[in-house]
């Protein structure tokens, strides 16, 4: 896939191998500023393999990583991560949850949750400061999550199934949400799903990560305007759109 100079986050002929088993190789990816590109792929394919290297916890053995222009290949910290389970500390208020991440970067624990307490109105969390996680929905915690990932962001986030965990009903809210907080804090991201409608439901671009060793083979725009209309996962685009992801994964 071609690259783009002008990229928020933009991946070059990423390659890993573990224990003489290569299992990514020459992966291209960008994002654009305010970007939402979902990346799919059969289990195995080494998704999450290029997330750790694109967050920077993992070193490709080929390749390079830059964000905003900056070399960051195998330096944590510049981009936010949200595994699937929201890891929540259990002995921690929703607060103090949030907060983390700035009190790891040095933050005086005051002014952490004051700055994270600023933000817990947009993401529908006012109320929660004092509450424990265990007294949250799934959706509720979801959010928590997201913030605390925010935080943690340099305006770029990369999230694992981040919604599988909520039944249908949930996820269509938050989905809607997500979208919502995307725009007003104009973050960029990149997703792992397994689920075809979510991913053309809410993407940008869906790039597709398969092969032995894996790599980006097929790149499919979704060229209707977010959001889309409630009924736009009735209709005859958004099958089309699917019936694309379905033949590039030769299901």
């Amino acid at each position: 896939m071609p690259t783009s100079p002008d990229a928020v986050l933009r991946a070059e002929g990423i390659s890993k191998s573990f224990g003489g088993n290569r299992v990514l190789s020459d992966v291209n990816l960008t994002l654009q500023k305010g970007e939402l590109v979902c990346l799919l792929g059969i289990s195995g394919a080494g998704k999450t393999t290029l997330f750790n290297i694109l967050s920077g916890l993992m070193r490709p053995d080929g390749g390079h990583v830059y964000a905003y222009g900056e070399e960051i290949t195998g330096v944590p910290g510049k981009i936010s991560y949200m595994l699937q389970k929201d890891l929540l500390l259990p002995f921690r208020t929703v607060l103090d949850n949030v907060a983390l991440p700035l009190i790891l970067r040095g933050t005086p624990k005051k002014e952490a949750r004051e700055q994270a307490a600023a933000h817990f109105a947009r993401f529908g969390l006012a109320g929660t400061e004092k509450k424990y996680p265990d007294k949250l929905s799934g959706g509720m915690r979801q959010r928590a999550a997201l913030l605390r990932t925010y935080l943690a962001s340099d305006g770029i986030a990369l999230l694992d199934e981040p919604f599988s965990a909520l039944d249908t009903i949930t996820k269509g809210a938050i989905h809607e949400w997500y979208l919502d907080i995307m725009r007003d804090i104009e973050l960029t991201t990149l997703f792992i799903t397994h689920d075809v409608d979510e991913a053309v439901k809410l993407s940008d671009r869906v790039c597709i990560l398969g092969g032995s060793p894996g790599t980006i083979f097929a790149e499919i725009p979704v060229e209707e305007p977010r959001p889309r209309a409630h009924d736009f996962m009735l209709g005859e685009t958004f099958l089309h759109y699917k019936r694309q992801i379905f033949e590039a994964l030769q299901i």
